[in-house]
This record gives structure tokens, C-alpha cells and sequence, in this order.
């Protein structure tokens, strides 16, 4: 059948468009449908799937990944002394560029281009979808501190004492310039052979990455729950932030406040109920729907402030603002970092994606699936630093819609991207999410970043836990989660105040990277995996319990033989 017939098939009959799907299993709750009813249809990679069903599934996909996209971007532009404090204007334009780029370079690991007739491809040509990185969140966070600290970003001190972070464009502009330069790294770890990445980075590595990175992030989106993460978190007796999350919003309360906490909370019982009784379309939407709930609620208690909307553009598009290109030394390892997460965080939801999708998970098609994800992340990552946008990774949330929906089609995906585009592009829908009151992303935010916490405990899960393994995780974890938990614990190291601004630059590079946990504690981790020999203590903790064990009866036979004996002895007559 030729290209023609086959694209007039599906346009111009109802199979083409609707097929003969069952929507009872994917629409209702799991009670209500027959047991022999939950079987659905598997839509493979290049199935012939109706049109309807595909922009049904790929508007599922895109209700999955929205709040993926627009999270980091509001956590990194919005408010405190970790954030770069934006202009409404210019969060409104960065929600719309996140979601423009997301749209337009997922169509890059979806289609899956050949270079050049070489063995080298750029994308998976699986339903891959990109948007920015969470890893991201703690590298900007510990970066922002450090320029607002060394006076790179402006501050100002009000008459109550309390200190105004200033916005600070300049600040975004550095740190597109620096990920812009760091993305060659994983665009060159791309052509490496997968037996390599995995020699460099073994799960025990990017366990502990993630790990530490849903650490890091897990203590602003509480913040948030109780009011803000911004100066009225400090509890100002006075003055402009006396109130959260100031004293001109529309209902301005006290940090830690009950009506914020339940505000959070009417979130997260969302989403935990969906989990629970939704139906499988739901579960896939979970978060959006539990934003959703939220914004209902705090529309209806007088939380939510409209002005955002109003003020918006109705349309918009990448470069309508811009931000000075700059290369931040201090911020170069943080970013590597995130790259490297990037490549940790890949390998696995490549591997998961060709899992669910019905493909190859091992293999030279596999390895070319890896190699091509991979160089579309870090090509995606430094297209999106030029649209001004953080780094691009691979979604992950993504594969659990494909598991649920049994569709792992690719039009869906290209349905997915479309949708996410027009999301970026109507100025007034991006912008409805800098309507959302603290308290209600609060409640969403510790979920997400818990899932990114317990994503690396189940990595983890997965080793056979050697001693090796123990010494190595015990002695990452120890700097990670105890700068995590102690901030500041390096920062009085080095007291140098002369005028050497390259000095000055390096010393605070290492402060940076100490200081933040996912760094030092990622670092260890690969340095201690390349230096401990593999055959050092290679029992594993079964096989040291069982040895435990055997020893243990041994002892205890040997004690009953004993016993045995003596009373034998006591018992036969003397000679």
C-alpha cells in the first residue's frame, strides 16, 4: 500500500480516526470496569494507530510532563536568597520558552536522524520527551547563593534589616553561558561505548546522585508548603516580608501559617487519592489534577493573584527577551555535574523506555538507542541554553504513562509535542502557572522531588551490596547528606580578600562545589568507585549474613556436643 492510501485511511474513515477501542478500562475507575475488560491493545513504535486515540494519548503525555517543564524554571526565577528573583515579565517569558523548547526538541529524540551514513544517531526514535533538568534546581541554587554572596547579583538591605535579593538577570545569562559549555561534555561521553559508561558511572554512582539531588531540592518545596521560600520565611517581626508571601498579596498570612499547610496538603491528598481510586488516565495526570484541586481551592479562598494573567501576553515565543551570555567559573563543576546526571539519568529511562515500548534492551539497536539519546540530551541542552532555557534531559515520567496506556506509538508523541508547543506559545496558559500560590506548588513540589529521592533509593535497591559497595556509598553519603543537612559547613574554609579576582573566582568554585551536597557527594562517589578494586571484599551482604550464620551453628553444635558429652561422661561408671 503506498504512502497516499495509507495517510487516506486514516483521515477520511472512522477506523482511521477512532479504530475499535475499548475507553471503559482507561477512563473509569478500576472498580467499575469487569476484570475482563482491564486488557488493552499494545500500540507499538510505528503501529497504525487511530488519529483520535493518538491525540487522546499524546494530550495524556503532555498533561504528565507539564508540570516537569514548568517546575524547575519556577524554582530557579522565582523568589529567595537561591533564586535569581525575576521579574514577572521575565518568568512569564521563561514558562513559555521552557515549554516551546520542551515541544520542539522532544520531535528530535522522537524521529531518530542517522548522521551522515554512519553508525551514529541523534535521538532514540522512541515516545522520548525532554524538558528540563531537576538536577538543575540544586546546581542554580547553590550557583545563586554563591553570586549574591560575592556580590555578582545586587542585594539590598531595608531599614528593618532584612535583606532584599534584587533580580538578577545577568545571573540567568551566566548560567545559560556556562551550561552552553558544559553540554560538550555529554555530547562527547556520547560516542563512548555503553560498557564504558557503565564502568564509570555503575548504578552505586548514580544512585547516590539522585539521591542527593531529591535531598537537596526536597527542603525548598517544604518551605513553599508553609508560605514561601522567600524572605518571610526568615520571620520578619516587620516590614515588606513580615507576611508570605508579602504584605501586598491578596491574603498574606504568617510563614507556617494552618491555611498554607492545608493549602499544601489538599494537593498532595489529591494525588494521593488519585493513586489509589483513579482510573488509569488519572493516575497518569495525578499532578496536574491535584494542581489543579488546589488552585480551585485557594481561587475560591481568595489565595490566588490574577494579575500574572492579565498582564501576560496572548501570544509569544523564544527571544522576545534575552539574557547577557556569560561563562560563570564557579558554576562550571556544579554544571558538569548536572550533565552527568543527565547521562546517569538517560542510561536508565532509555533502558526503561525500550522495556515498555517492546524493543530491544540489550543489543548493537539498544547501544545505538543509548548512543543517540544521549547525544540528542546534550545537542537538546545546548540548543535550549540558546533559547534560554537550563538543560534538557529525557523524561521519565513519561514511560509510566506508556506502561499504564499500553500505547508507545510515536504519533502520540508528536501529538504530545504539538500540545506542549501551544502550551509555550499562548502566553496567557504558561503564565497561569505564576498564579499559583507557594503553599499549593509547595504541596505538589515534595512530591515530585521525593520521587526523585526514592528513584535513586530504588537504583540503589538493585546492588548486591559488597562491602565494597558499603564503603563506597557510606563514605558519599556521609559528605553529601551532611552538607545537605549542615549548609554552610565550608563555606568559613578559605579567608583570602585580596584583589586577585581569578583566585578569588577559583577559591569560590571550591567553596561552591563542597558546599553543595549532590556535588561532593557524586565526586566521592566516582573517585572511590575508580580507586577501590572491584575484588576488594567482593562477599556480598547475603553472603556475609549466611557465613554469620554457619558460624553461628557451628558454634551452637559445638556448644550442644559439648554438653552432650560432658554428660555422657557423668553418666558412665567410673573404671
Amino acid at each position: 500500500m503506498s504512502l497516499w492510501s495509507i495517510v487516506r485511511s486514516q483521515v477520511t474513515t472512522k477506523e482511521g480516526w477512532w479504530g475499535d477501542f475499548d475507553w471503559a478500562p482507561m477512563c473509569l475507575p478500576w472498580m467499575f470496569v469487569k476484570k475482563e475488560q482491564r486488557h488493552t491493545p499494545f500500540w507499538g513504535l510505528n503501529s497504525r494507530l487511530p488519529l483520535g486515540l493518538a491525540a487522546i494519548m499524546g494530550f495524556q503525555h503532555s498533561l504528565a510532563m507539564v508540570s516537569g517543564v514548568v517546575t524547575p524554571i519556577l524554582m530557579m526565577a522565582g523568589e529567595g536568597p537561591s533564586a535569581l528573583n525575576l521579574e514577572t515579565s521575565d518568568r512569564q517569558y521563561l514558562l513559555s520558552a521552557a515549554l516551546i523548547a520542551s515541544g520542539l526538541l522532544s520531535l528530535v529524540q522522537i524521529t531518530r536522524f542517522r548522521l551522515f551514513k554512519s553508525n551514529y544517531y541523534l535521538g532514540t526514535g522512541l515516545l522520548s520527551v525532554v524538558g528540563p533538568n531537576f538536577a538543575s534546581i540544586a546546581a542554580a541554587s547553590a550557583v545563586i547563593s554563591q553570586m549574591y554572596k560575592s556580590g555578582y547579583c545586587p542585594t539590598q538591605t531595608l531599614e528593618d534589616g532584612t535583606v532584599l535579593h534584587l533580580p538578577c538577570p545577568q545571573g540567568w545569562g551566566a548560567i545559560l553561558g556556562t551550561s552552553m559549555v558544559c553540554s560538550i561534555f555529554e555530547i562527547a561521553v556520547s560516542f563512548l561505548p555503553p560498557k564504558v559508561l557503565k564502568r564509570i558511572f555503575p548504578p552505586m554512582v548514580s544512585g547516590v546522585t539522585i539521591f542527593l539531588i531529591g535531598c537537596s531540592v526536597i527542603n525548598t518545596a517544604l518551605k513553599d508548603w508553609a508560605g514561601g521560600s522567600g524572605s518571610c520565611s526568615a520571620l520578619p517581626e516587620s516590614g515588606y516580608y513580615a507576611l508570605c508571601p508579602s504584605i501586598d498579596a491578596p491574603h498574606p498570612l504568617k510563614w507556617g501559617s494552618a491555611e498554607f499547610i492545608g493549602l499544601g496538603f489538599s494537593v498532595f491528598a489529591t494525588i494521593v487519592l488519585i493513586e489509589n481510586f483513579g482510573s488509569p488516565f488519572m493516575k497518569s495526570a495525578q499532578i496536574v489534577i491535584g494542581l489543579i484541586v488546589g488552585m480551585i481551592i485557594a481561587g475560591a479562598t481568595g489565595y490566588v493573584d490574577g494579575s500574572t494573567i492579565t498582564s501576560a501576553p496572548v501570544a509569544t515565543f523564544t527571544w522576545v527577551k534575552t539574557f547577557p551570555i556569560t561563562v560563570y567559573g564557579p558554576a562550571v563543576i556544579p554544571f558538569l555535574i548536572v550533565y552527568l546526571d543527565n547521562i546517569l539519568e538517560s542510561l536508565g529511562d532509555i533502558t526503561a523506555s525500550c522495556d515498555v515500548s517492546g524493543v530491544e534492551v540489550d543489543g548493537p539497536i539498544f547501544s545505538s538507542r543509548v548512543q543517540g539519546g544521549l547525544l540528542a540530551d546534550g545537542i537538546n541542552s545546548l540548543i535550549a541554553a540558546c533559547m534560554t532555557i537550563s538543560p534538557m534531559v529525557t523524561f521519565a515520567q513519561n514511560n509510566g504513562i506508556v506502561a499504564l496506556t499500553r500505547c508507545a506509538n510515536r504519533i502520540a508523541g508528536y501529538f504530545c509535542c504539538f500540545y506542549i508547543l501551544m502550551y509555550g506559545i499562548f502566553g496567557k496558559v504558561s503564565a497561569a502557572f505564576l498564579a499559583i500560590p507557594s503553599p499549593v506548588l509547595g504541596g505538589m513540589n515534595a512530591f515530585l522531588f521525593a520521587s526523585v529521592t526514592v528513584s535513586g533509593i530504588r537504583i540503589l535497591a538493585y546492588l548486591e551490596w559488597t562491602r565494597r559497595d558499603r564503603f563506597i556509598a557510606t563514605t558519599a553519603l556521609a559528605m553529601g547528606l551532611g552538607v545537605t543537612l549542615c549548609p554552610g559547613w565550608f563555606s568559613h574554609v578559605f579567608t583570602y580578600s585580596g584583589s586577585n579576582q581569578a583566585l578569588q573566582g577559583f577559591l569560590n568554585a571550591v567553596t561552591t562545589v563542597v558546599d553543595t551536597g549532590y556535588c561532593i557527594g557524586s565526586l566521592m562517589a566516582i573517585f572511590l568507585n575508580l580507586v577501590v578494586p572491584c575484588e576488594w571484599a567482593p562477599e556480598t551482604l547475603k553472603q556475609e549474613e549466611e557465613i554469620k550464620r554457619k558460624h553461628l551453628e557451628e558454634i551452637r553444635e559445638g556448644f550442644i556436643r559439648t554438653n552432650e558429652l560432658d554428660e555422657q561422661a557423668a553418666v558412665s561408671p567410673v573404671p
